[in-house]
């Protein structure tokens, strides 16, 4: 049995001896480098992680939401169309698409068309992280679209 000796300071606080604390490894490693502890270092071979969505694009997707919440089944059904079209662009096109190009309007928009157009401007905005943030938010809200929605797209395999 070994007697570990201990030398106390003039408080009477106990000041530890060398030996009781572990020996440093002979092999030394160096730290990382930030490189190496990067998300998008191509070297390590991960799954990069995904960026973290702004405050600015989650109000925007809870305002889209909260616009959806209260649409009528005719306009979350030309959302879905709209919505369709920028998952699987230049695979559908819609005869109201096609006049829309030609700028028939005969009325003032109404806040619908409103909505979607802000709606437009902010998808154009989002990575695609955000997008599929998005996209898993609203079949929170009606699994049955997003079900349809996914349908649709699938359908247009194939299709130029």
């Amino acid at each position: 049995m070994t007697t570990q000796h201990r030398t106390y300071d003039r408080h009477g606080g106990c000041t530890p001896n060398p030996e009781d604390f572990p020996s440093a490894p002979q092999e030394v490693v160096s730290p990382p480098s930030l490189e190496n502890l990067s998300c998008a270092s191509p070297n390590l071979g991960q799954i990069k992680e995904p960026e973290p969505i702004s405050y600015a694009t989650v109000q925007e997707q809870r305002c889209v939401l909260s616009w959806f919440q209260g649409w009528s089944t005719t306009q979350r059904e030309r959302f879905l169309q709209n919505l369709l079209e920028k998952a699987v662009p230049g695979k559908v096109c819609t005869l109201l698409d096609s006049l829309r190009t030609l700028q028939v309007k005969d009325h003032l928009p109404n806040i619908f068309e409103c909505q979607l157009r802000l709606w437009n401007q902010w998808f154009q905005s989002w990575g695609e992280e955000e997008r599929n943030s998005f996209l898993n938010m609203l079949e929170e809200r009606d699994p049955e679209l997003v079900a349809h929605f996914y349908r649709s797209v699938a359908n247009t395999a194939g299709r130029d």
